[in-house]
């Protein structure tokens, strides 16, 4: 009885745990927007050059890239390298067991990652690596704290490192610092993960902007035909009334 007692609080304050946990980390806006086919497509190439070599999209086809605008030849010319045919999977060559051997946990598939973790998250992390010499892969996230993920995009980012203040006793991490120029202006790498992230909004709900867009339409029809059925209904009752 004293277990289930246990369990149903945590149950009960998870939610306020959850909270508590995040609320440490400020998170920045991510710039979504899915009816930018131009952002959706670049992103579609920082996931294929970037994080397929790792990153499994199981649930993703391909060809389903043509609804970005793609034709059939650019996705087999420029998006291709992991597959043979359009019609396949976004599959890694990576064992899971392997995944877990070189990062300490097996890389996630990302078909789903910005349902399950939030863009604005995602928008966050990607910008918020850090060198740190004590971990194994020689980076840090300050929204990930100990992540086994190494800092892919280093070479376009550039080398950050952490500054540090005091706050009584301790010493708190204040800000982030370029130490190193990578390949682009940070402001330019911003955009390049804007639209990758983008790109995984997208990727996970591929739908979703039809599926809104076909909402909006139901609605008007409905509340066109709501003013038909009144004037109807009052035509045919105003004898009796």
């Amino acid at each position: 009885m004293k277990r289930l007692k246990n369990f149903l609080f945590l149950l009960a304050a998870a939610p306020v745990l959850a909270f508590a946990a995040g609320a440490t980390v400020h998170l920045d806006k991510a710039p979504i927007n899915l009816s930018d086919q131009e952002s959706l497509q670049r992103g579609a190439r920082m996931f294929v050059n970037h994080c397929l070599n790792c990153h499994s999209a199981g649930y993703m086809r391909y060809s389903r890239l043509q609804d970005l605008g793609l034709t059939e030849d650019q996705i087999k010319e420029n998006l291709l390298f992991a597959a043979e045919k359009p019609g396949e999977t976004m599959k890694v060559g990576m064992t899971k067991a392997d995944g877990k051997a070189w990062f300490g946990a097996t890389p996630p598939d990302l078909s789903v990652i910005s349902r399950s973790r939030g863009s604005d998250w995602l928008y966050t992390y990607l910008r918020s690596f850090y060198r740190d010499d004590t971990r194994t892969t020689g980076w840090n996230n300050v929204v990930f704290d100990k992540v086994g993920m190494p800092h892919v995009l280093w070479e376009l980012q550039g080398e950050m490192v952490p500054v540090y203040k005091k706050e009584g006793e301790h010493e708190v991490l204040e800000r982030l610092e370029l130490a190193k120029p990578g390949s682009v202006t940070l402001a330019e790498y911003d955009a390049m993960v804007g639209d990758l992230v983008n790109y995984l909004e997208w990727m996970g709900d591929p739908a979703q902007l039809q599926r809104k867009q076909l909402g909006i339409i139901v609605l008007a029809f409905l509340a066109f035909f709501f003013v038909v059925a009144y004037y109807l209904k009052k035509e045919f009752w105003k004898d009796i009334h």
